[in-house]
């Protein structure tokens, strides 16, 4: 046994010279300490010898075992010493690399200062899904199946065998969605993208942004809706900017009207509104003598070409960083 310890040292100090890193020093060590180590083997094979072997055995193999741990840690701190005096050293006075800090997108910008608007005007934020059943984007906010305002909301269907599916035109359909599990008095504000199948050119996109107002309550009337639209309009675009409420018809809502701002000296629409029509108020199961609503459709992205002065509503997608970096 004292020929095999020998032997072990010997090529295990042979074996560090020719070590350059620390996972090959890390390997040995494995090899030699291990559960399964030579030397550790050797130290369970003690037991198997005589009395007056298994002394001295013992001694001189623990001894080994501690020359061969000091022998594995003083070269781990060599070569760790050499790496570190390979590194370059950091000079602190070198200015920093720039790294630079993004920003929100100017539609989200403006979409959180709507949004803001809106809870102080007592508004709720709900949202509801993008993919809307037809009965709901359509039928049940009275545009049947062959009315001619579908030619305006003509949109991507989802092909599906017992329901027909859509992405959704407005988010008008979550008045319906609303209405169906809530008991006046109802105040909410829908978020929400919308899909359109049109051209697109300098005031339309095929995809927009929406959010859709909702006011169910008694004795809610065309006042109330001019009041709160000219507030919106004060508190977004500033008390000296020119905005006009005109007649526009909608099929959910009767009478049916739109706000218009004034932009580049001509007058922008950007939402379309009106009281909610009283058979909307009836299928929902609400008393029409009783209840009287408005509602308010807005795009977002016209506010927002409107408030920063961006000529074409295409450069918000464009993703062109020397575009979106102004904001």
């Amino acid at each position: 046994m004292q020929n095999n310890l020998a032997d072990l040292e010997k090529n295990t100090l042979d074996k560090l010279t020719s070590i350059n890193n620390t996972q090959e020093l890390s390997e040995l060590r494995t090899q030699l300490l291990g559960r399964n180590g030579e030397l550790t083997q050797i130290l369970r094979s003690i037991g198997d010898l005589d009395a007056n072997e298994r002394k001295l055995a013992g001694q001189v193999s623990n001894a080994l075992k501690k020359k061969l741990e000091q022998v594995l840690d003083q070269k781990n701190t060599d070569l760790v010493s050499a790496q570190l005096a390979n590194l370059e050293s950091l000079d602190v006075s070198l200015p920093g690399k720039y790294k630079p800090i993004g920003r929100l997108h100017p539609i989200t910008q403006t979409l959180r200062h709507i949004l803001d608007v809106l809870r102080r005007l007592g508004f709720t934020v709900v949202e509801g899904p993008e993919v809307e059943l037809s009965a709901y984007n359509f039928d049940k906010l009275r545009i049947p199946e062959n009315h001619p305002a579908r030619d305006m909301w003509d949109t991507f269907w989802i092909d599906k065998e017992d329901e027909s599916m859509l992405l959704r035109t407005h988010t008008s359909p979550m008045q319906i969605r609303y209405m169906e599990t809530h008991e006046p008095p109802i105040r909410v504000a829908v978020p929400g993208r919308c899909y359109r199948y049109e051209a697109t050119d300098m005031t339309h996109e095929w995809m927009l942004q929406q959010v859709e107002l909702l006011a169910i309550d008694k004795g809610i009337s065309l006042a109330d809706l001019k009041g709160t639209l000219h507030e919106f309009a004060r508190q977004i675009f500033g008390s000296d900017s020119e905005v006009m409420l005109r007649n526009s018809y909608f099929p959910f809502v009767e009478p049916g009207v739109e706000l218009a701002v004034k932009f580049r000296g001509k007058w922008l629409e950007i939402m379309g509104a009106g009281m909610v029509h009283p058979e909307i108020i009836e299928n929902a199961g609400y008393d029409s003598s009783v209840y009287t609503g408005f509602a308010a459709g807005m795009g977002i992205e016209r506010i927002a070409m409107a408030v920063y002065e961006v000529d074409d509503i295409r450069h918000f997608y464009t993703n062109d960083l020397r575009f979106l970096s102004q904001f």
